[in-house]
């Protein structure tokens, strides 16, 4: 596979690079984007660490860098105020500068608390994002968004703050466990129903990850590419970027209805999918046969297309929702895969229409 570069315009401007190996040049293109950074101050997690803690190390010391390794415990709840704090704390006890930079190794909840850190600590330092994850790297280490959970919800909490460079390995996805891959084609195929027709029948073409993985540099960057498109125009998620959060609406509710273990995120914003479709359908406003076709690309890759929830963390996921105005909602919804329509409605009648189909 050879490297694939794209640009993304938000911010000061940045590149992801995506290429297998890139992991052991890190420290030379980290190098000419940090060009006067003499310290690195890496966070990654319990699981990544182990893996690939040591190579990332190795990589930058080559290039003279003074690096400084802090590792979380894996898993959401260490996307804490409290970790959030820990970090400020030792990047400032082992003597962080304005120069230096902070660079987040791992999966989405490292990447949203190390960029949340770099974005405020000194009023912020730059940050390279090195995503270990699928879902990191078609999602969340792409367009600035950093956040901590709060007891009231996921992500309530956070910085737009772009990146200076990202970095992918798509080999660092062999070492995933096949549900923690699994959750992060819930965001690939998130991207085929928003934006790309032909994409997504791509992927319904490919049922399993072998196969999947065959095309995974084509995936990466079709992701990444339709990602910085709707960043560049909306950096702030004030209009065009909304639509990225097709599926999430109820994703987050059942999230919540599992106490943010039961479902990982990509299951729950698999479900979601489904019954956003069925949202549409029940509107009038999605073609009647779509709800079903993403639910056939979903079950092969062992993604639930259906979680139970009971109305209250419908009602409170609706009610915290990023994408409500007011007394409003706005839906994401498609017309058809490859369309989408974003819908606001009174919450009032978002509620009772989830409550209605929800349940199917």
């Amino acid at each position: 596979m050879e490297e694939r570069k794209l640009h993304v315009d938000a911010g000061a401007g940045y590149d992801i690079l995506i290429a297998p190996g890139l992991l052991d040049g890190a420290g030379k293109h980290i190098k000419a984007a940090l060009p006067k950074a003499k310290r690195l101050f890496v966070v990654t997690d319990s699981n990544v660490s182990p893996l690939y803690g040591a190579r990332l190390v190795a990589s930058l010391e080559i290039e003279s860098f003074e690096v400084h390794t802090h590792v979380i415990p894996a898993g959401e709840t260490s996307k804490s105020a409290e970790n959030l704090v820990a970090l400020w704390e030792w990047m400032t006890a082992h003597g962080i500068t304005r120069t230096d930079g902070v660079v987040a190794l791992g999966g989405g909840v490292t990447g949203d608390l190390a960029g949340f850190a770099a974005s405020t600590v000194l009023r912020g330092v730059d940050l390279v994002q090195i995503p270990t994850t699928l879902l990191s790297q078609v999602d969340s280490s792409v367009g600035g968004k950093t956040a901590i959970d709060l007891g009231t919800g996921k992500n309530l909490a956070g910085t737009f703050f772009q990146p200076k460079l990202v970095l992918m390995d798509p080999e660092t996805l062999r070492t995933l466990p096949p549900p923690v891959f699994m959750a992060g084609m819930a965001e690939v195929i998130k991207y085929g129903c928003i934006w790309d027709a032909d994409f997504f029948d791509f992927l319904a073409q490919r049922p399993t990850r072998d196969k999947l993985m065959a095309d995974i540099g084509r995936i990466l960057y079709t992701c990444c590419d339709i990602k910085r498109r709707v960043v560049n125009e909306d950096e702030h998620d004030t209009g065009l970027r909304m639509i990225l959060n097709f599926g999430h609406t109820l994703g987050h509710a059942y999230e919540l209805a599992g106490d943010y273990e039961k479902w990982s995120h990509g299951e729950a914003v698999a479900a979601g999918m489904v019954t956003a479709a069925r949202l549409g359908a029940e509107l009038g406003v999605t073609e009647p046969d779509v709800p079903e076709r993403i639910a056939e690309v979903l079950a092969p890759l062992g993604l639930p297309t259906h979680i139970d929830c009971d109305f209250a963390h419908i009602e409170k996921a609706v009610g915290i929702d990023k994408k409500s105005a007011g007394d409003s909602v706005t839906l994401i919804l498609l017309e058809k895969i490859g369309c989408v329509r974003p819908l606001k409605l009174p919450k009032e009648d978002v509620l009772e229409l989830m409550a209605k189909t929800a349940g199917r």
